[in-house]
């Protein structure tokens, strides 16, 4: 979201705007001294919504900047059990719920591939873990009071396991069923991630996500989005993203 690309750039002293097939890219440094570290080089970018849009976005980013990995951060419809609005889900594997070339191949298998579920770089995937972990742990910190209370965000977890992309905004009961039903283990819904873990598949790159829960993807859906994502879940993603950057720039980090 725009908001959460605002929050990364206030922490960049030097970004400078690129425009590349219609995106705004934004290379220069994140961290540093004051954040406490040694600031990393890195391109700051909106994936765009949807399957394509990321894919695109992810494969620039390969191509035209040549980064080493990527990290992305965005929202998500919560799916799993116990899985609430303010959590956090770290992605150890994506799966495209649209995906169905039956009866030709196995339901959610992307053709070609043998495969339906794409992981998530380990290295990386256990320090974003690591630095959302910290993010909620200091969450009195940096978050008001008062944002806290509206969005019910005490006792904000980390959880970890599969999320589930798709072409479509799941916002109601009878989708959200849906999907818990073909996909049991599906902790959390929404519209990039899958893609994005299939091209750094395909280039051999490291990858990791984080999601932050806005909704339960159904129909008791009733938060503010638009102050949701720029008052928590943008917030979220800054301090996530330099505290995972910190942890990775270390000499024996991967």
């Amino acid at each position: 979201m725009p908001q959460e690309l605002q929050a990364v750039l206030d922490l960049m002293p030097d970004e400078h705007r690129e425009t590349v097939a219609g995106r705004q890219f934004w290379p220069g440094h994140l961290g540093g001294p004051q954040h406490g570290s040694q600031g990393c080089e890195v391109v700051a970018v909106v994936s765009g919504i949807g399957k394509v849009a990321a894919a695109t976005t992810a494969t620039l980013l390969l191509q035209r900047f040549g980064v080493d990995g990527l990290l992305f951060t965005g929202v998500a419809g919560g799916l799993g059990e116990g899985v609430k609005v303010g959590d956090m889900v770290v992605a150890q594997r994506f799966v495209q719920h649209d995906m169905d070339a039956s009866p030709l191949f196995p339901r959610h298998e992307v053709p070609g591939y043998g495969q339906a579920h794409f992981d998530t770089h380990p290295e990386w995937t256990h320090a974003l873990a690591q630095a959302s972990q910290h993010t909620l742990d200091d969450l009195p910190t940096w978050l008001s009071a008062d944002t806290v209370a509206a969005f019910h965000l005490q006792g904000a977890k980390v959880h970890q396991g599969l999320i589930a992309s798709g072409d479509r905004f799941v916002a109601t009961s009878a989708e959200s069923d849906a999907l818990r039903l073909a996909l049991p283990d599906a902790l959390a819904v929404e519209m990039e991630g899958a893609a994005v873990a299939q091209v750094c598949h395909d280039f051999g790159v490291p990858f990791a996500a984080v999601r932050t829960v806005s909704d339960r993807a159904d129909d008791s859906a009733h938060v503010d989005f638009g102050r949701f994502v720029a008052d928590v879940a943008a917030r979220y993603s800054a301090q996530v993203v330099l505290a995972a950057l910190a942890a990775l720039s270390q000499p024996n980090a991967t």
